[in-house]
């Protein structure tokens, strides 16, 4: 049992709680974040990332998909969060290439009927900062603050992934 701040005492098991995994896609570092959501508290459970390899592009492909598949049997979301493919004039490819780590998890996703839901990156640092153009080192903080962390994540692709997650946390209204 635990109480509520009026005294009133709740049975801890009628608290609804999920598990939201965050992805962070990228050909050669897919970062990823596991938060578990019990009531208004969150924690990380596991964040690290899923190395495509020194293969060619399928094999990437590959190591990603089957890095997601052995971590969604792992940890067993209930939610997946991924970032949306932004894609600049100046570098087109980027996009084209990031659109296969993506398409992966989002097969992954779908075989293990996981909902998956998708963050423009402005849409995540105007959340978690305040600033849809907020800078990697803002975000990090953010992440730190937010749990209370001494360091960020490193690489940059795990902090990612917590904060795709915890944008999720915070904006999904069905929860």
């Amino acid at each position: 049992m635990a109480f509520r701040p009026d005294g009133l005492m709740v049975d801890e098991a009628l608290i609804q709680s999920r598990r939201i995994l965050g992805i962070d896609p990228g050909v050669n570092i897919t970062g990823y974040g596991v938060l578990d959501q019990r009531a208004n508290k969150l924690v990380i459970v596991e964040a690290g990332v899923i190395r495509g390899g020194k293969a060619e592009l399928p094999g990437k492909v590959k190591s990603i998909y089957d890095g997601i598949k052995e971590l969604i049997d792992s940890v067993n979301p209930d939610q997946m969060a991924i970032e949306k493919i932004y894609s600049h004039y100046a570098h087109p490819m980027t996009s084209i290439i990031m659109g296969h780590a993506r398409g992966v998890i989002c097969l992954a996703a779908s075989q293990s009927d996981i909902p998956l839901y998708h963050y423009a990156s402005t849409k995540i640092k105007k959340v978690l900062t305040g600033n849809g153009r907020a800078s990697k080192e803002q975000m990090q903080a953010a992440i730190c603050r937010e749990f209370n962390l001494s360091e960020p994540p490193e690489p940059n692709d795990v902090a990612d992934a917590l904060a795709i997650a915890l944008c999720h946390a915070y904006l999904d209204k069905d929860y």
